[in-house]
C-alpha cells in the first residue's frame, strides 16, 4: 500500500496515512463509523522533500497495514509549528472536506497579480498558524508580504489564508446591499470596513479573533493563498468545475 502524508490546516497537523486524499478526507471530516462530523481542509505533502524533517524509522514502523489488511488511517507526526517546519514546495494539492465527507481537490497554481481581485476593500480568513478573520485594503499579495516581510510588529513565517466574498460591501461599506452575506455580525462589519476607509494609515483591522472552525465555502471570493514574504502560490475556487459538489457544500 501507498503511504501519504497530509498537513491539516484546521487544526494544524502533519500525519501520515495510507489512504488517498479523498478517502483520508472523508476518514477525517466523519471518523471511522461516520459518527464524527467536522469540516477538514488539508494539503498533500511530498514525502521525499521532507524525509530529513520527520524520523522515517518510526514513520515506516507505525504506518502500516491493520492484521486484518486494511489500511491506516493516520499516524501523527507532529502538531506544533508544522505549516513554518514545511517548504511550500512541497506542498500539493488542497483539499476541502464537507462535514459529511465529500472532498474536493484544488491544483496549486503559480501566483498571478492578474487574477486578484482589485476591489476597494477585501475580507480576509487566516486559516494557519492564525486565524483571525481580517478587513483590509490590501490586495491578497500584499496582504501576504505585510504579514510575514517584518514590516510590522506581528510577522509570521508563513501564511494560509482565503479571501471571502464582501458582495456589495466591497466598494460601499456603508450602504452596500448585504442580502447574500451569512455573516454573523455584519454591522459590526460595516464598522470595520468604515474604519479601514477612514484611517489612511491603517490598512488591515480585526473582524473576529477567533475563526469558528466551519468555513461557508460558498462565500470563497478569488481563492485560498498561501505563502511567505518572498514566494506565493494560489489555489483557485472560482475557476474550477464545483457543481458536482455544490448541493454538498454549505
Amino acid at each position: 500500500m501507498n503511504m501519504y502524508i497530509y498537513l491539516s490546516t484546521t487544526p494544524e497537523a502533519l500525519i501520515a496515512s495510507m489512504l488517498p486524499p479523498k478517502d483520508f478526507g472523508t476518514y477525517f471530516s466523519t471518523g471511522t463509523k461516520k459518527m464524527n462530523k467536522g469540516q477538514a481542509i488539508f494539503f498533500e505533502v511530498d514525502l521525499a522533500q521532507i524525509e530529513n524533517l520527520i524520523d522515517m524509522d518510526s514513520l515506516n514502523r507505525r504506518c502500516v497495514a491493520k492484521p486484518d489488511g486494511s489500511p491506516k488511517s493516520s499516524v501523527y507526526l507532529s502538531v506544533y509549528k508544522v505549516l513554518e517546519m514545511i517548504p511550500l514546495s512541497a506542498l500539493k494539492s488542497l483539499y476541502l472536506t464537507t462535514d459529511n465527507g465529500h472532498t474536493l481537490e484544488l491544483k496549486k497554481t503559480p501566483y498571478d497579480a492578474l487574477s486578484e481581485i482589485k476591489s476597494k476593500m477585501h475580507l480576509y480568513q487566516e486559516l494557519c498558524p492564525v486565524t483571525p478573520l481580517i478587513a483590509s485594503d490590501l490586495l491578497p499579495s500584499a496582504f501576504l508580504k505585510r504579514l510575514t516581510d517584518g514590516s510590522i510588529s506581528i510577522v509570521l513565517p508563513k501564511l494560509f489564508f482565503v479571501e471571502l466574498k464582501l458582495g456589495d460591501l466591497a466598494t460601499n461599506p456603508l450602504k452596500g446591499s448585504v442580502d447574500y452575506l451569512p455573516f454573523a455580525n455584519v454591522g459590526h462589519l460595516r464598522d470595520c470596513l468604515e474604519i479601514l476607509c477612514g484611517e489612511y494609515e491603517k490598512r488591515m483591522k480585526t473582524v473576529n479573533r477567533i475563526f469558528s472552525g466551519s468555513l461557508l465555502y460558498r462565500t470563497i471570493e478569488s481563492g485560498f493563498y498561501i505563502g511567505t514574504k518572498d514566494e506565493i502560490t494560489i489555489h483557485f475556487m472560482n475557476s474550477h468545475p464545483v457543481s458536482c459538489l455544490k448541493k454538498h457544500m454549505k
